[in-house]
């Protein structure tokens, strides 16, 4: 029963994969706003019920990429090793992103990343609702923290610090240099961000 409910589990992910990369596909190639949800479907192979139970909202299709790391810092403090605090695992973890130019911080030039983050960036709809996944990702950092009033504060700074970070990161190479160039203000803003919040909230 378990490997049929893996292999259930691994067919969910393929399709929900499929299905987004379609959606982004000809995002990059219309434009969001002139793509609609059955052109995707059809695109996709599926039905648009079908698309809709793995993806509610067409802002969805383009998010996926986001949506997997909605409860990555909390698995990060959850998995921190013993004696590390939570600022400790979350900047040694954003230096690793660094390092393996992960679009997430920001620190990609790879065209395909950079027409991502400008379709992203560029249409208001993806924006607004890319504010809410980082408001889950607060949330599942918070409870990561302990629960309560302090959590979700320390929470909120710590998103907002790595959003700010990738965002700089993004806007100096869609400028026009190159991820090698950035890297080492990217590495120095790290720590002077993280330094920041450890002067308020060690």
């Amino acid at each position: 029963m378990s490997g049929e409910t893996g292999l259930r589990e691994r067919k969910k992910r393929q399709t929900y994969r499929a299905i987004s990369d379609a959606a982004i596909a000809l995002f990059l190639e219309k434009g969001f706003d002139a793509v609609p949800v059955a052109e995707v479907a059809a695109a996709a192979d599926v039905s648009k019920p079908t698309l809709f139970r793995y993806f509610p909202a067409k802002e969805d299709l383009a998010l996926h990429r986001f949506a997997d790391h909605e409860d990555e810092a909390a698995r990060v403090v959850a998995a921190r090793p013993a004696g590390h605090s939570p600022l400790h695992a979350l900047h040694r973890h954003f230096l690793d992103g660094l390092e393996r130019r992960d679009p997430v911080t920001g620190l990609s030039d790879e065209e395909g990343v950079l027409a991502y983050h400008r379709l992203l960036y560029g249409t208001p709809s993806l924006v607004a609702r890319l504010y809410a996944y980082q408001g889950r990702s607060e949330s599942a950092l918070a409870a990561a923290l302990g629960g309560g009033l302090g959590a979700r504060l320390a929470a909120g700074q710590i998103v907002a610090v790595q959003r700010i970070l990738a965002e700089e990161n993004w806007r100096r190479i869609a400028a026009g240099e190159s991820a090698e160039q950035v890297r080492p203000d990217a590495v120095a803003a790290a720590a002077l961000a993280f330094g920041q919040l450890g002067g308020g909230l060690e």
